[in-house]
């Protein structure tokens, strides 16, 4: 009746129907965009995860299969309605241990290991064994087994693999932390050990070989050696390849020689290690601790002012190092400020005294040109050629100026090299 109303008001009104069409079919393109864009934006997981997901909530209705079966004809609950509220509870639990223990997956993981699922993760299990009761007890051993396999068990081990695959495919190298996984890698580790083959650079030859040497040396090593005996040793040396390689001839007798002369361990004398370290030097009453105390009495930039006359030839970087060995510490920028201004000092207020100053310092180094006395000395064009020009006329008697390294002597109140 509805259906002909509404075809004879659209027959009456073609307008008004067309209107309506036009304004459902725009709506629905709208609504289509919207939700398209929505689900592009959203961050998904790998494929792999989404199809153990799938497979893990498959296995997961199979289970309630079962426990829907099981709670009629094994608890009782012969109401439909309580049924339908209680049946799925083990599944219900199963499926919320297992998103509570991948969050806590993903708050453990970083970026060497994989995290541990803690108690949620030993709960998946727990219930899962619980599950394959009502699978026997509705099927039989025959059908509980199948129900069981592709029920609990394999949802159980689907949802673990849905919660580890997204940390192994954004971190590859990471490692599990939970118990299993650490008794399973450390059982492995062993496994290869007790085998021989925990190498990964060794050869299926070079595995015998090293077992052949290993065999030689524990039989070559015994006091006495029956016919047997020896029939074994040669073999073993023929196996070991150490007649024709000589790597293997130098391990088998390194090895025969550390077995023959192990008990010479017992009597080789070492060092106690529970010895008293020897007291550190005492330099309270030496030059360079009388200078150091001098230099904590000035301001930080005359004691770098001091240091830079004694070492001339240091860099910032030398001169803060020294300073600060000396109980004043400075940086090297500090140094870089204290010795511009030290330079403006000498280039505005020049004397026959900082001049003779100057010529000393340049006496030390050991190309003295000009570009290497500006930069040294922090002068000017004028003053470092008028240098220059001293260094290249032989002096009479030049001062002798004594180099110490690192070391700072007081003399009459400063600093001296």
């Amino acid at each position: 009746m509805l259906r002909q109303h509404l075809t004879a008001w659209a027959v009456h009104y073609p307008w008004h129907t067309a209107a309506l069409t036009a304004g459902a079919l725009v709506l629905t393109a709208t609504v289509l965009w919207w939700a398209i864009h929505t689900i592009r934006t959203w961050t998904w997981p790998p494929g792999s995860v989404l199809t153990a997901a799938a497979g893990a909530a498959v296995c997961t209705l199979y289970s309630g299969d079962t426990s829907w079966r099981f709670a009629e004809t094994g608890l009782g609950m012969i109401n439909t309605t309580e049924r339908i509220t209680m049946f799925a509870a083990g599944e219900l639990a199963l499926l919320a241990c297992a998103v509570m223990a991948r969050a806590t997956k993903r708050a453990t993981t970083t970026e060497t290991t994989a995290g541990s699922p803690g108690v949620p993760g030993v709960l998946v299990w727990i219930i899962t064994a619980v599950q394959v009761i009502p699978c026997y007890a509705t099927s039989g051993i025959l059908g509980g087994t199948v129900r069981a396999t592709f029920g609990p068990v394999m949802a159980a081990l689907l949802w673990h693999l849905a919660m580890g695959l997204e940390i192994r495919v954004s971190r590859p190298a990471a490692l599990s932390t939970g118990l299993a996984a650490v008794l399973a890698r450390e059982l492995r580790q062993r496994l290869l050990s007790h085998l021989g083959i925990a190498a990964p650079d060794r050869t299926a030859a070079q595995i015998t070989r090293d077992r052949a040497t290993a065999r030689a040396v524990r039989l070559a090593a015994r006091p006495r050696l029956h016919t047997w005996g020896q029939q074994r040793l040669a073999a073993a040396v023929t196996r070991s390849g150490a007649a024709t390689n000589p790597a293997q001839r130098h391990q088998l007798l390194q090895e025969l020689a550390a077995r023959r002369s192990a008990p010479q361990l017992a009597t080789i004398a070492l060092p106690s290690p529970w010895t008293a370290p020897d007291p550190a030097p005492d330099h309270s009453g030496t030059l360079l601790a009388t200078a150091g105390a001098h230099l904590r009495t000035l301001h930080p930039m005359d004691a770098i002012t001091h240091v830079h006359a004694s070492q001339p030839t240091a860099t910032p970087e030398e001169i803060a190092s020294i300073t600060t060995a000396h109980g004043v510490p400075v940086s090297p920028t500090q140094v870089g400020i204290a010795l511009r201004a030290t330079t403006r000092t000498d280039t505005t207020t020049a004397t026959p005294d900082d001049f003779a100053e100057l010529l000393n310092r340049a006496r030390d180094l050991p190309n003295p040109t000009i570009r290497t006395l500006r930069s040294t000395l922090r002068i000017g064009q004028r003053k470092a050629e008028a240098i220059r020009d001293a260094l290249n006329t032989p002096a009479p008697d030049p001062d002798p100026i004594r180099e110490t390294g690192h070391q700072l002597t007081l003399t009459d109140g400063t600093i001296t090299p």
